[in-house]
């Protein structure tokens, strides 16, 4: 048998199995220079046409850039930590997808990592990220301290809080989630609801603190109307579980006593809703429900829940933002972005008629 060679044009040429295709390959079947093709992979200062045209030609050959030697010659390991304390939250899957979404336009990849609830655990991650394993860190700490803030400041890594810590030298994404919650109670108050109760998570976190006195807040709009706040009852994390055992306590405590509830978050409230059902009552006929940070469960469960919408995607986008603009300018002064709360009505609260506003 007679083999016949066919001879290919060199910049049609298709790597030849075991052979690492190389940038200089891209650039030359793209036509462009080693530094424009450089950059365009890169995403830094390359027209989107250019990006276009030097990506083609390296999903054409099959190109995988050698990360391992970037980073060595950058000095970067082109790599960004996410850390929450649950990462199954619903509220910091959110996040992390606006996060990923803006830090992989420009070449970064999203570490995702777990803190634990003590603030020393997260100061102990902290640490161990520091010494180069990435480039940048957002966090969102569930409790805090002096010694994390310390630790923060001090770490020579550029940081974004998500929430705070109360240390002024770091760039923070904020919300007002204690006006949040009055934003529920006004909502409630407003559709003829008298009897409130606040089914909080721990005190001792960012959150819970912030909701309590969010509650607290309400009592003279509830004053003013006659409206009596029955209890406030803290649940033992801000979990269905959590809030299913807590509510169930409160609504044995209180029978008939309560024609609403304010929820600290989604999960909480879904977990009190459950509670509800099992003692008979119907959501929203017998107890209005409202949650918080309107996560994708709130328009999916039934009944749909009410809830007030903390923006998660945009928080997690302007961490992002403000992440990557600390990277190229490391000399700037701290910046903090406040995103305000939205009530987002749904079937879990509704009107009462006169006759049950006088019961």
């Amino acid at each position: 048998m007679t083999l016949t060679s066919i001879p290919l044009d060199d910049e049609r040429r298709p790597a030849m199995a075991g052979t690492r295709v190389t940038l200089p390959d891209v650039a030359a079947r793209a036509g462009v220079s080693l530094g424009s093709a450089s950059r365009a992979l890169h995403g830094t200062g390359a027209s989107p046409a250019m990006v276009e045209r030097v990506r083609a030609a390296a999903a054409e050959l099959g190109y995988q850039p050698d990360a391992t030697g970037r980073s060595l010659r950058m000095r970067k390991t082109f790599q960004i930590a996410f850390a929450v304390a649950d990462i199954g939250n619903p509220v910091y899957v959110e996040m992390m997808t606006a996060i990923q979404s803006v830090v992989a336009e420009r070449g970064y990849r999203l570490v995702v990592a777990s803190t634990g609830g003590s603030p020393q655990s997260t100061a102990e991650l902290v640490a161990g990220l520091a010494a180069g394993l990435v480039d940048g860190l957002i966090l969102s700490p569930l409790r805090t301290s002096p010694e994390l803030g310390q630790q923060l400041t001090s770490s020579g890594m550029p940081v974004v809080v998500i929430g705070r810590t109360g240390e002024s030298t770091l760039d923070t994404v904020t919300t007002d989630s204690a006006g949040g919650i009055g934003q529920a109670v006004d909502h409630l108050l407003a559709l003829g609801h008298r009897r409130i109760a606040f089914l909080n998570g721990p005190l001792d976190t960012t959150p819970g603190e912030a909701r309590q006195r969010g509650f607290d807040a309400a009592a003279p709009a509830m004053a003013a109307v006659g409206a009596q706040a029955v209890e406030c009852r803290v649940a033992a994390d801000f979990t269905v579980a959590a809030g299913l055992e807590a509510a169930r306590a409160l609504l044995d405590e209180h029978p008939g006593r309560i024609d609403a509830l304010v929820a600290a978050n989604d999960l909480l409230a879904v977990g009190a809703i459950k509670a509800a059902v099992e003692r008979g009552l119907s959501v929203p006929g017998d107890l209005a429900v409202t949650g918080m940070d309107d996560t994708e469960l709130a328009g999916v469960f039934q009944p749909s829940l009410t809830s007030v919408s903390l923006r998660s995607s945009e928080r997690g986008r302007a961490a992002a933002t403000l992440l990557l603009e600390r990277l190229a300018d490391p000399g700037r002064a701290a910046t903090t972005v406040t995103v305000a709360p939205t009530l987002i009505s749904r079937e879990s609260s509704s009107t009462l008629t006169d006759e049950e506003v006088a019961r």
